[in-house]
């Protein structure tokens, strides 16, 4: 056996080997006819990825209960529900009898602590027969109400009732914003909405002049007189210019 024919005949197909990978490697451009280098090689495009993927490359899911609503603890839905479903089905009452609006009212200040949540303007609104909080802010505002601007025809006594409950939800909302029981930004949203509180400061202007209903009759004769005197003195004065 020939060894160096053998060390030839490997070589040769060493040779050809790599010959073969680097032409299969290599890309010919079509434009130049030469080979393409790698870092001039266009890349290739990928499917393209959207804000979900870079929440699923950093361990992030938007679509998981906890990042749809960061505050939602499991049974916070079946709570509130109930509290509407129970708000929803209670039957209406005589609103012009202020025992039963006062029943009512007990009632509806109950339901909200069995469930241990916050009372709502609203759900006050609600409980009274199915109205809104515009209504129950004309009723304890003394404001026209409705389209028709006419004023809620409730008797004195259950309008007095029904405020009492209402200044009752504001100091309940004052309560909670001195200790730190709800969001200050959702506070600050209701208590300007609902209770009328605001953070700005208004200037009035008023112009330093007086009428003449602030004058007497003898004033205002005076007045007059004096100046119709005062012209006199000037056309006279005036007359001896030109005489002169």
């Amino acid at each position: 056996m020939d060894i160096d024919k053998l060390l030839a005949d490997s070589s040769e197909e060493t040779v050809a080997t790599k010959e073969t990978v680097s032409s299969e490697e290599t890309a010919i451009s079509p434009r130049t006819g030469k080979p393409i280098q790698k870092k001039y090689a266009p890349k290739k495009k990928g499917k393209p990825r959207g804000l979900g993927d870079v929440y699923k490359r950093q361990g992030n899911n938007w679509l998981k209960p906890e990042n749809i609503a960061p505050g939602l603890e499991a049974g916070d839905n079946t709570k509130f529900l109930s509290v509407n479903m129970a708000l929803m089905n209670m039957p209406d009452i005589d609103m012009e009898n202020p025992l039963e609006v006062q029943q009512r009212l007990s009632d509806y200040f109950a339901l909200y602590a069995q469930y241990d949540m916050k009372p709502t303007v609203v759900g006050m609104a609600i409980a009274l027969n199915g109205h809104n909080r515009q209504w129950l802010y004309a009723v304890t505002h003394d404001v026209p109400g409705g389209g028709a601007g006419y004023k809620i025809a409730l008797p004195p006594e259950v309008a007095d009732v029904i405020k009492k409950a209402y200044f009752l939800l504001e100091n309940l909302w004052e309560n909670y914003m001195q200790s730190g029981k709800v969001n200050p930004v959702a506070g600050i949203f209701l208590g300007k909405n609902n209770y009328g509180y605001q953070d700005k400061t208004e200037y009035v202007l008023t112009p330093n002049q007086q009428n003449d209903n602030d004058y007497s009759a003898d004033e205002i004769r005076e007045r007059y007189i004096a100046s119709d005197q005062q012209k006199r003195l000037s056309a006279s004065n005036s007359d001896e210019d030109t005489s002169d």
